[in-house]
């Protein structure tokens, strides 16, 4: 096996038409030096083609089209489009997504027609090699998830799911509070008489309305993936290795550590770890809108969140009722009055979080199936500008950007050499 290169990107949520003004030549052209040139696609593409749902990722994701052209501005060949926005407008949104990206000949996963279509493996030739992209995300509406075909019925169209069990863990003393607050609320009447009718079984777990809770010498959450999706998504792994020569995993994640937006799940770090293990080269994560910490796990890479690359969720043009009855706004507002009404007139929100609009690009090599360079390159989106003047990218030469990516690899042991406005990891 020869040596590869890859870049990696964050989000892309695009809704406006690319100037010559935003367009950044020499980052485009730092993308274009790899073979696989990646970006997480974070909207829907079409025109009006579909009904909005009534629940949304936060702001229902619609774009033209034509906007893909200019993702392909910067050299993009792969991406995934699995997130909390690929059903903002049901299944036509998707059908018609899924229209417009096979026609613009950039490989695309992680959704589909059916759970197959959306968990299966999708390939990209280079010269170097052949990659096996597999998209995934862990943040969805439960009725986004793609169904099972079956010889009697359709499957379902939607995502690649990967669902995750929680359980909170507390002391005997805060487990008799509970009980004591469900007895006279009355909130587990219902699970208690399918015990007792013998619908349902009884166990050393406590369920608090549709939390799970277990007595325990250390008190707080736990999550782990559940395990029918990480079989489905292993599976897809194995079959990736025998049909390309890297495994690429991508995975949307807004759930968070405590109160920390910064730092990965507990179970997004054992997925992505899972996933090395059984042979991916790389996980590459994004959601939250920030950066999160990197991890050298066997020699391979796992970005928990690449952040953002493009970000215009404010330059939408147009949104459902459902949007405007959230913030008691009348059939007669506007875009614009809702989302001055969202942001309190730009004074709170992501558009006011500075992490939200500073980045990385990642570029790495591999050979053999092992990692030989990894380098970030900070980028900016523009904070501080008007709402529909920010969410470009320009490459910058703000290390602050990149020293904040270092604490935050710090818990994972990956060490950086900053210099001349990149960071390179320490390879062992």
């Amino acid at each position: 096996m020869t040596g590869m290169s890859f870049v990696a990107t964050g989000d892309s949520f695009l809704t406006r038409r690319l100037s010559k003004k935003d367009y950044d030549r020499h980052l485009a052209e730092l993308i274009g030096k790899a073979e696989f040139r990646f970006t997480n696609l974070e909207v829907t593409l079409h025109h009006n083609e579909g009904y909005p749902s009534a629940l949304s990722g936060g702001t229902w994701a619609m774009a033209d089209p034509e906007r893909l052209d200019d993702l392909k501005k910067y050299t993009f060949n792969c991406m995934t489009w699995a997130n909390n926005h690929t059903l903002d407008y049901l299944y036509g949104g998707l059908s018609a997504t899924e229209r417009y990206l096979n026609a613009s000949n950039i490989v695309h996963a992680g959704a589909g027609e059916n759970l197959a279509a959306a968990s299966s493996p999708k390939y990209l030739d280079c010269e170097s090699g052949r990659v096996a992209i597999i998209g995934a995300t862990s943040t969805f509406h439960d009725f986004w998830r793609a169904g099972e075909q079956r010889s009697d019925m359709k499957g379902r169209p939607g995502v690649n799911p990967l669902r995750y069990k929680t359980t909170y863990y507390v002391k005997p003393e805060h487990m008799k509070v509970l009980r004591e607050i469900a007895d006279v609320t009355g909130m587990n009447a219902e699970n208690d008489l399918a015990i007792k009718e013998g619908f349902s079984a009884e166990n050393d777990q406590f369920k608090f309305g549709e939390y799970t809770f277990c007595i325990g010498d250390k008190e707080g959450m736990v999550r782990v993936p559940y395990e029918k999706d990480l079989k489905r998504i292993t599976k897809a792994i194995h079959e990736g290795k025998r049909q390309a020569d890297y495994v690429i995993i991508s995975i949307h994640c807004h759930e968070m550590n405590k109160d920390r937006k910064d730092q990965a799940p507990d179970f997004l770090e054992a997925f992505a770890r899972h996933c090395i293990d059984e042979g991916a080269h790389a996980v590459i994560g994004h959601g939250p809108h920030i950066l999160r910490g990197v991890e050298i796990y066997k020699n391979r890479p796992i970005f928990y969140s690449l952040g953002n690359f493009i970000f215009q969720n404010d330059s939408v043009q147009k949104l459902p009722s459902d949007f405007y009855e959230q913030y008691d706004l009348p059939l007669t507002a506007t875009v614009a009055d809702a989302l001055d009404k969202r942001s309190n007139n730009n004074t709170k929100g992501l558009g006011v979080n500075k992490a939200v609009w500073e980045s990385v690009v990642a570029f790495w090599e591999m050979k053999e199936g092992a990692l030989t360079s990894l380098t970030f390159y900070p980028i900016e989106l523009g904070y501080g500008l008007k709402r529909y003047r920010r969410g470009w990218p320009k490459l910058s030469d703000n290390i602050e950007i990149l020293k904040r990516l270092e604490i935050l690899s710090k818990q994972y042991g990956t060490k950086f050499d900053i210099k001349d406005g990149t960071a390179k990891v320490m390879l062992n």
